[in-house]
């Protein structure tokens, strides 16, 4: 079937993981087109703040308070779209949250910490979309998975294995619900690494404070990538050249890519900071003053822009014919020798 989506200011949009990084750059953004919202997250007075400011703004929102490892809670996120609006249009799956550490040294309650947001979370919030887009004319489904979704990332071992899970549960739903022949759109996100405050938000066992390797891109870049596709059916969209260039090198080179990775994404993942033994993360709560920051200053320069995350909005042989341009540009930078201007895509 065919499926056609509304434009965003027609659309009533539930976004997870809404008061902090993406999530909190779409709110924003979706507000900002039009679109009425649900926002979900775990800090309810960050919600609170977060939707007066949107209200200023003349948006139309409604919170939830809600863990999405909860199947209750995220009924109840289900539950505030219909009584409030009516119906949903689009349901953004974006709650996720890591521990940095060997996997030998990470204590299994922090794996399944993990597994319980960034798995189940988006299992809860997948189903109950599926039930409500049905029942009310269909819609999108977007999923926020990563460059690990295709390509696991020592240091980050259950953060990847969660974005495999993702990555693999969507495919198999996507596949029924075409089978079923539902109106209905399911996308997969694939971000590189984005400036938020994510490595701020994760447990950390390691000596240094860490961080992502780059090149690093704004939130901004996802959120627009996010909302092109709540108005434009795909079936997987990646944000920055480095998320492609990386799974295109997991399928061709996966043991070129393990050494590449020995040699470099270790330290790339740990700052020039040590890591404070009073160090708060976010992992089974909220932090209160780390919320509401949709950038993590985890490079001085983020890219703004991305040409092969752009060249995606294009369509039929001309989206083909740029795309592998671009992905060679990003191949090639993959390649070059640490210390060295890369990244052009």
């Amino acid at each position: 079937m065919s499926v056609k989506l509304k434009k965003l200011n027609e659309q009533v949009i539930v976004l997870t993981g809404a008061t902090s990084g993406i999530g909190l750059a779409t709110a924003r953004a979706a507000a900002e087109a039009g679109a009425k919202l649900v926002l979900a997250a775990r800090d309810g007075d960050a919600l609170d703040t977060l939707a007066h400011e949107m209200r200023q703004r003349g948006a139309d929102v409604a919170t939830v308070a809600a863990d999405v490892g909860d199947p209750a809670d995220v009924a109840r996120i289900g539950k505030a779209a219909i009584d409030k609006f009516g119906r949903v249009d689009t349901w953004i799956n974006d709650a996720g949250v890591s521990v940095f550490g060997k996997n030998e040294e990470v204590a299994l309650e922090d794996m399944q910490r993990v597994m319980q947001t960034n798995l189940w979370g988006v299992v809860n919030g997948s189903l109950e979309a599926v039930r409500l887009l049905k029942a009310h004319g269909g819609g999108a489904l977007i999923n926020i998975g990563s460059e690990a979704s295709d390509r696991s990332i020592p240091l980050q071992g259950t953060y990847s294995a969660s974005k495999h899970a993702v990555k693999a549960f969507t495919e198999s739903l996507r596949m029924e619900v075409e089978k079923d022949e539902a109106a209905i759109s399911v996308t997969l996100i694939k971000p590189a690494g984005i400036d938020t405050p994510f490595a701020q938000h994760a447990k950390n066992y390691m000596k240094q404070e860490p961080t992502l390797p780059p090149p690093v891109y704004a939130p901004e870049l996802v959120a627009k990538t996010i909302l092109y596709a709540a108005e434009n059916p795909e079936r997987d969209l990646f944000v920055g050249g480095r998320a492609k260039a990386v799974s295109m090198g997991a399928q061709l080179m996966p043991r070129v890519l393990d050494k590449l990775m020995n040699a470099t994404v270790f330290r790339q993942q740990q700052s020039d900071k040590p890591s404070s033994p009073n160090r708060r993360d976010a992992l089974h709560d909220p932090v209160p003053e780390q919320e509401l920051r949709q950038r993590g200053n985890l490079s001085p320069n983020p890219a703004e822009t991305n040409l092969y995350t752009s060249l995606q909005f294009h369509s039929g042989a001309t989206k083909t014919v740029l795309l592998g341009g671009a992905l060679l540009a990003a191949a090639w930078a993959f390649t070059r020798k640490p210390g060295r201007k890369v990244w052009p895509a």
